[in-house]
């Protein structure tokens, strides 16, 4: 097979309703840019028709088609991952299968690259999301920019531009549970952001509720900075001695004012210093057990994804070939 100039990696996990419209755009989108390119769906370990629809495509498109088939479901960013380890372009574009990035801004991408950029990140310049989700991401923005050092306008829009040496080195990274985009920019000499459009989810409903968007910000601050440690560190030592000295302060005036019988019942008047410092520990012993979970994980060395086939074309007259399904990239 030749080697394409652009590799387009796209996660999917049960999207069955927006598929055949994603095909309709993407490919023409595609088709005008000029170069030559590739299409890389990993199927997820979607529940639904995704994979029928998936090998549809590919049968329709061999020639730019190929399909990466989960066993199981391991994740956007595992599937991204995959892609990236599969992919064969100079440049690869990141794209989410619901259509909210239209694939016609993909040109934009293209063009930032062209100006010497090595990562081009993007800002959805209308956002057609539900207000909280807004305001969650702007908030998550400014606590994971002042955390991480990691400067993402816009965290959670996936259509983002990668040179191949960006990409080599993400493959080669080994965590377990990562952040792409904010790996990206650490490895990025020249990273950039572009505004794009965004769109209604066409078909579907969204991956990430409310409870997996809050486990991926904290997977993002915990997997890129020991900050949090560190404040909670601080916070402690200033809670301990912004509680001992009211404290030494409020037995003293008792003893003076109102004799040392009241002064010694002060000592065991603390229910609610005890409360708050209490609540403060079992906060920094989840803080502390979120690192030590995810050495855990990373120390068991199991594999990240197991791939149970592979859709593409080949050189031999059988234009699909399957893997073995203990097979498995590390």
């Amino acid at each position: 097979m030749s080697v394409p100039t652009l590799s387009v990696v796209i996660p999917v996990f049960n999207e069955e309703a927006g598929l055949r419209a994603l095909y309709e755009r993407l490919y023409p989108a595609l088709d005008n840019l000029g170069v030559s390119y590739e299409v890389i769906f990993v199927n997820d370990g979607s529940r639904d028709r995704s994979a029928a629809i998936l090998k549809d495509g590919f049968l329709a498109r061999p020639d730019v088609t190929r399909v990466i088939l989960f066993n199981a479901n391991y994740g956007q960013h595992m599937a991204i991952v995959a892609g990236f380890e599969h992919c064969r372009g100079e440049r690869v574009i990141t794209l989410d299968a619901d259509l909210q990035n239209p694939p016609e801004e993909i040109a934009k991408l293209l063009a930032a690259m062209d100006a010497g950029h090595d990562y081009v990140g993007s800002i959805r310049r209308k956002r057609e999301d539900v207000w909280w989700r807004r305001v969650a991401s702007k908030a998550m923005n400014r606590v994971r920019e002042r955390i991480t050092g990691i400067k993402m306008t816009d965290q959670g829009c996936m259509l983002r531009a990668y040179s191949r040496d960006v990409v080599r080195a993400i493959a080669l990274s080994r965590e377990v549970s990562t952040f792409i985009p904010a790996l990206a920019y650490t490895f990025a000499h020249s990273p950039t952001e572009v505004e794009v459009a965004h769109a209604e989810r066409a078909a579907g409903e969204s991956k990430y509720p409310l409870y997996k968007l809050i486990r991926l910000n904290f997977d993002l601050i915990t997997g890129f900075s020991v900050v949090p440690l560190q404040l909670f560190s601080m916070f402690g030592m200033l809670v301990s001695v912004g509680a001992l000295l009211p404290y030494l302060i409020v037995i003293v005036e008792r003893l003076i004012l109102a004799g040392w019988r009241e002064g010694f019942a002060t000592l065991w008047d603390r229910d609610i210093l005890a409360f708050f410092l209490i609540g403060m520990l079992l906060f920094g012993l989840g803080l502390i057990g979120e690192y030590v979970g995810r050495i855990y994980q990373q120390v068991r060395e199991r594999p990240r994804y197991m791939i149970r086939a592979v859709l593409e074309k080949s050189e031999d007259p059988q234009s699909s070939r399957e893997m073995e399904p203990q097979r498995a990239r590390l």
